[in-house]
């Protein structure tokens, strides 16, 4: 229970259905829907494709999203897999000579076909009872009548707006600067392709004069794109993986997501007992930063389009964990070139519903970096993700850039199961914190039994670049001790991500919560 004498929100109570997500416009026609008579899967859609309108930094129609979905009455857990492929005419022997051997981060090398679009038209088909048409017409009224620009938006489009080139200035600056809070930003192009998506399903953007201006868009900025690129672009059902962690069951969407890395943290950090201590104190967060390391240096070995890859058995090993585990120094930080891991390894918006038939969906849908590529198509204005960027370009590797192939991806859904029954959809925003967030979640609740605001609430951590990044809810004196143990242990000058959950009680009262770092609510009903 939190001090009601302190800042804070609480957790949000209900019975029939609920809506967390990081934009109070979103999370209400999430639940408008529902009260329409959709399901959690219309909810999910009406309100994903408004986010990007609302954030339009974070996500768009041109981005890339995945999905886990509980079905009503059922405790089995679906992944949709709506990750768009990269261009057929794309070369990482060009790319190499092109970029000193780096894969770009922004520009059109880095844009890979958009697969959000399609996995929404697939899954309203597949599992919603409303169809397109009614589920897009909020979106399409918000893209038309305008949004306002909401705090934690606006400090991201200040920060974000110096990648945007060409036409997506136009399209998303005004008066060439970052909309200022609570100015009204549009997206009357974006309003037309929805349009055309609501009467054609995915033909309506995959085909015709949306998919010319994508193509077109592309091509004239030197990209390989091509409209049969488009066309062949499909979202796949896959099954989840999973790990057990205390009392629960972690589900995560398999690769090319990164998923399974939240799993083999979990997996190392069960080889130490974190519940004999401070949740927020040095023990624990050292454990956590050394954790990470490994298995996102494993992530880096391992983690790719499904197609190319694998070794995911050896990442979700036992024998794995156990043998990286067996690295970490309770009383010294490993040094960045990690000895001994080699050893073991020879062989950026989220939105959950639930609703009164107890359907549940964690769906995450993002264009990558603040803006993706920073390029726009010229008529309609489609941002362009950035997902390429999350190829590589080492020869050989399982996730080396090529034509027509999947990129490792950042986003995460994530559902917990306890006794075999579905207890919680959840997801952490934050590019690549996404998997420590996840196990932070899981270990606030396991091993701390910490509330589930609490849980999302409470300070982050995160070892990356070199450095252990701690939010400033940590005391001075815990950042001094994990320096005293050899971490460059700095203040983060950030928030570190965001997060949403709704807890399923087994008297089937529904708990949401929803993360201050963001501008979102949870809403019931």
């Amino acid at each position: 229970m939190r001090d009601f004498q302190k800042p804070g929100r609480s957790a949000v109570y209900a019975t029939n259905g609920m809506c967390a997500t990081s934009h109070p416009l979103a999370a209400k026609v999430a639940l408008d829907t529902l009260q329409a008579g959709g399901n959690a899967v219309d909810a999910a859609i009406a309100g994903a494709v408004l986010l990007g309108i609302c954030e339009p930094q974070m996500t768009g129609i041109g981005g890339d999203c995945f999905v886990l979905l509980k079905p009503a009455g059922e405790d089995r857990v679906i992944a949709l897999n709506g990750s768009g492929r990269s261009p057929a005419g794309l070369s990482a022997d060009a790319l190499r000579a092109k970029n000193d051997g780096k894969m770009p981060l922004y520009g059109v090398d880095a844009v890979t076909v958009p697969g959000a679009i399609d996995a929404f038209c697939r899954l309203s088909d597949d599992w919603g009872k409303l169809g397109l048409d009614r589920i897009l017409q909020p979106a399409i009224h918000y893209a038309e009548a305008g949004v306002p620009v909401a705090p934690r938006v606006s400090v991201d489009l200040i920060e974000s707006a110096p990648v945007l080139t060409g036409a997506a200035r136009k399209f998303y600056l005004h008066d060439d600067k970052a909309p200022a809070l609570g100015s009204l930003f549009r997206a009357p192009g974006q309003a037309k392709v929805l349009r055309q998506i609501a009467a054609k399903g995915r033909d309506g953007f995959y085909a015709g004069p949306v998919a010319d201006d994508m193509v077109a868009s592309l091509r004239a900025a030197g990209g390989t794109h091509t409209q049969e690129d488009f066309a062949a672009t499909a979202c796949t059902y896959t099954d989840p993986v999973s790990g057990d962690y205390g009392p629960f069951e972690l589900v995560e969407h398999p690769p090319n997501g990164q998923g399974a890395t939240a799993i083999l943290m979990l997996n190392i950090l069960k080889h130490f007992e974190l519940a004999d201590g401070n949740p927020f104190g040095i023990r624990r967060t050292h454990l956590e930063a050394e954790a990470a390391k490994l298995a996102y240096d494993t992530r880096n070995r391992v983690i790719a389009d499904p197609d190319h890859t694998s070794r995911l058995d050896h990442m979700l090993s036992p024998d794995t964990a156990a043998r990286l585990a067996a690295l970490i120094s309770e009383d010294r930080a490993l040094p960045l070139d990690l000895p001994g891991a080699e050893n073991v390894h020879k062989e950026t918006v989220y939105i959950t519903v639930v609703d009164r038939d107890r359907m549940a969906v964690s769906l995450i849908y993002s264009i990558y970096h603040g803006f993706g590529s920073g390029l726009a198509s010229d008529r309609y204005g489609i941002l362009f993700q950035n997902r390429g960027a999350g190829f590589t370009l080492s020869q050989g590797h399982p996730n080396e850039a090529a034509g027509g192939k999947r990129p490792m991806h950042t986003i995460i859904p994530g559902m917990l199961k306890e006794s075999g029954r579905v207890v919680m959809p959840f997801g952490v925003m934050g590019g690549a914190f996404q998997p420590a967030g996840h196990a932070r979640v899981v270990t606030n609740l396991a091993d701390f039994g910490l509330d589930l605001q609490t849980t999302i609430d409470a300070p982050r951590s995160f070892f990356r670049d070199g450095q252990l990044v701690v939010e400033n809810g940590y005391d001075p004196a815990v950042i001094a001790g994990l320096r005293d143990l050899g971490h460059d242990a700095v203040v983060s000058d950030g928030a570190l991500g965001g997060g949403q959950a709704i807890r399923i009680e087994a008297d089937g009262v529904l708990v949401g919560a929803s993360d201050p770092r963001k501008d979102g609510i949870a809403l019931g009903y």
